[in-house]
């Protein structure tokens, strides 16, 4: 026989020690005739009490993770769980008395009498195990609670390894922290924190989790049958696992043991033991979503997206992005969000009544409430899921070489947000709302008349002889969209027509250094590093020519928060995702609360709404409009109104905005996938979804004129 198989001298003294404690907690003389003789040296004894009162007898109690719900501003539809562990804590009031008492029957049946420790237990199981009898356990269910609240209050994985490890230091240790618990405790709030800590399998932690991933109910509803399967599984949650062919009879003859169990304890009568035994058990579980690909509604899934990475970036949730990321998996928070059920579904109704979700064209919608810069709508004509192989091959011809897939119909790229490799879009002619506003600013009025052909020769360089040059020239020259547009315009008629050849020329007059900072103060984020070498000094930005016409990437989100600035009297609100947000103990967090700072004066921002509401077919109330690009925007609404259309060169992308002073729509029609497609975007698609998507949200509302300057 190898040295290695005997036992040492040292491990006589541990268990002798062990054995001594017993003796000093029952206050009996155990017989030495049952145990070996070394076990009982006085010297041992004497050591293993010594220890023992040494031992520290507090626990730290760490709350173990919980699940962060996600919901919609009503508070009450749940767009989203995300969780590190399946967890929510409930009180032991919401507990049936049939889990409490099947636990009792399967795990410690003198609960209620002892003080946290049972002697004759530890020593009954001692003499078995040394004996070369069936292994037996002696742990109570607060010598269990200690050691499942230690490992979840470890700070390094190897105390969550000390916390659980099969040792006689352990136990020993174990042994005195449940002492102290049961003088700190109760025995119902130990059996409270017990259920809400143990764990259950399939993903279940705790008896909240385990009731709904296995039975779909509060855990106060649980059955007898109910509770005696899942008290059983506790020891051993994949062995005891009902749901799997071998686990299967294992649970069912566990669950009917711990029934007996019930019975001989008077937890339940004999009728009501026979009757929960003809109860089959479930073969199925019910484990909910985690994340945003899991978010049952497509719709919902990239406003919940949005709302990960804006959590993400957020310095108050932790130092770096796996602090954060813990942080809200695994904090316990309830998120109302500002997403808008009416207005998201909106939307993408509108959206789905004009496009499909499998076209390699997206619409893409955003909508954002003045005053608060809170986002109530992101939809697309795509769905929030992971690809799978599903989409096809990329239309960008060196994407597609590369073996790229579309981004349709499924994604999880930001493609109505931007962030990560989503720079944003050409938007066209929506920008001319900065380079007006710049333009009062600088003390010109909304009557400033600006005279011009179909064809404007300005003074910014391009590329020598390039399509945007003037034939021969290195000198940009814009042109209308049509040659009819020319002649003398203001800011209502320009604005209302989008008169290319008024703009550049306005722009130059005012400077498009100022137009830029225009576009920076109302937020503008200049995600393309091209955009940025091209303002990062005024002086370069000076000679940003096309900056005016929408050249520069951009989100629907970045212009819809932008026109709701001119609503909101020329105050900006950072977006965000928020309503309230309240930390696992119902407090409340102050992180996403509107944030909002002066971006241009009040009646500079009256003045220029003015004005916008010529494009959608509204009226002016300080002067008069002559044109509109999209007249059917108001006649839809019947709201006062305001926006502005955009297209880019070749009709690449088309856009359109329109706000009330209750919410902002922009809606994008684009190739997320290729800047350079061949197609041409459709007005006739992206202006209804985004004038009939705001009509809804209006739809039984009264109308809130704007205020005029001065008022």
């Amino acid at each position: 026989m190898s040295s290695g198989n005997r036992p040492t001298a040292r491990s006589f003294a541990t268990k002798a020690g062990l054995l001594a404690i017993c003796g000093l907690l029952t206050g009996v003389v155990v017989s030495a005739a049952s145990f070996p003789a070394a076990a009982l040296s006085g010297l041992a004894a004497k050591e293993g009490a010594q220890k023992f009162a040494a031992l520290p007898s507090t626990i730290t109690q760490q709350s173990a993770p919980q699940v962060t719900r996600v919901y919609a501003s009503d508070g009450r539809t749940l767009i989203a769980t995300m969780y590190d562990e399946f967890r929510s804590d409930v009180p032991i009031t919401q507990i049936s008395p049939n889990m409490q008492n099947a636990i009792v029957a399967a795990e410690d049946h003198t609960f209620y009498t002892h003080n946290g420790v049972d002697p004759k237990g530890i020593a009954r199981a001692f003499v078995n195990n040394q004996n070369g009898g069936a292994q037996q356990g002696a742990s109570t269910l607060t010598m269990q609670y200690v050691r499942m609240a230690q490992a979840y209050g470890a700070k390094t994985p190897q105390e969550a390894i000390d916390a659980t490890k099969d040792t006689p230091e352990r136990k020993v240790a174990e042994m005195k922290n449940a002492l102290q618990v049961e003088k700190d405790l109760s025995k119902k709030q130990i059996l409270e924190r017990y259920l809400n800590l143990a764990p259950f399998g399939n993903g279940a932690y705790g008896i909240y989790a385990g009731s709904q991933v296995y039975f779909k109910k509060s855990p106060k509803d649980l059955s007898i049958a109910e509770s005696a399967l899942l008290a059983g599984m506790v020891k051993a949650p994949t062995a005891f696992d009902p749901t799997t062919k071998d686990g299967y009879p294992q649970a069912l003859d566990r669950r009917n043991y711990i029934l007996d169990n019930m019975l001989s304890l008077g937890q339940i009568t004999k009728a009501q033991a026979d009757e929960a035994k003809k109860v089959k058990l479930v073969r199925t579980t019910n484990r909910p979503g985690n994340g945003c690909t899991s978010v049952k509604k497509n719709s919902w899934g990239f406003f919940c997206d949005y709302f990960f990475r804006w959590w993400m970036g957020r310095k108050e949730f932790g130092a770096n992005a796996y602090e954060r990321e813990r942080q809200l998996r695994s904090g316990g928070y309830t998120i109302v969000t500002s997403l808008d059920v009416k207005a998201q579904d909106s939307a993408r109704k509108e959206i789905t009544s004009k496009i499909k979700d499998d076209n390699v064209n997206a619409v893409l919608i955003a909508g954002v409430e003045p005053k608060s810069g809170r986002v109530k709508s992101l939809a697309a004509n795509r769905k929030f899921k992971l690809d799978d192989g599903e989409n096809p091959k990329s239309s960008n011809p060196q994407a597609r070489k590369a073996g790229a897939r579309a981004t349709y119909p499924n994604t999880t790229n930001p493609i109505i947000t931007g962030d990560g490799d989503i720079d944003g879009y050409q938007a066209g002619s929506v920008f001319k709302m900065f380079t007006m506003v710049a333009a009062l600013e600088d003390g010109l009025g909304l009557d400033h008349e600006i005279t011009s052909g179909s064809t404007y020769h300005s003074k910014y360089p391009v590329a020598f002889n390039s399509p945007a040059a003037c034939p021969g020239t290195s000198d940009y020259c814009p042109s209308n969209a049509s040659k009819s547009e020319q002649g003398t315009f203001n800011m209502w008629t320009g604005f209302g027509a989008s008169v290319n050849t008024y703009f550049v020329p306005l722009q130059e007059q005012v400077g498009a250094e100022k137009v830029v900072d225009v576009s920076k103060r109302f937020g503008l984020q200049f995600r393309s590093s091209g955009d940025r070498d091209l303002i990062k000094t005024p002086e370069a930005a000076h000679d940003f020519g096309a900056f005016t016409l929408g050249v520069t990437a951009s989100t629907p989100l970045e212009i819809a928060n932008a026109y709701a600035t001119l609503a909101a009297d020329g105050m900006y609100c950072s977006p965000t995702p928020i309503k309230q947000i309240y930390a696992a103990d119902k407090s409340k967090v102050a992180a996403g609360q509107p944030s909002c700072t002066r971006a241009t004066d009040v009646d500079v921002a009256r003045r220029a709404l003015d004005a916008a509401r010529c494009p959608v077919g509204d009226r002016a109330q300080l002067g008069t409009c002559k044109g509109a690009t999209e007249r059917n925007a108001y006649q839809v609404i019947k709201h006062p109104i305001f926006g502005k259309t955009g297209t880019t060169d070749a009709d690449k992308t088309a856009s359109l905005v329109v706000g009330s002073q209750q919410l902002v729509v922009a809606g994008y029609m684009v190739n997320p996938d290729w800047a350079n497609h061949r197609d041409r975007m459709r007005h006739d698609i992206i202006n209804p979804v985004v004038y009939k998507t705001l009509a809804d949200y209006l739809k039984d509302t009264d109308s809130v004129e704007f205020k005029k300057p001065g008022e």
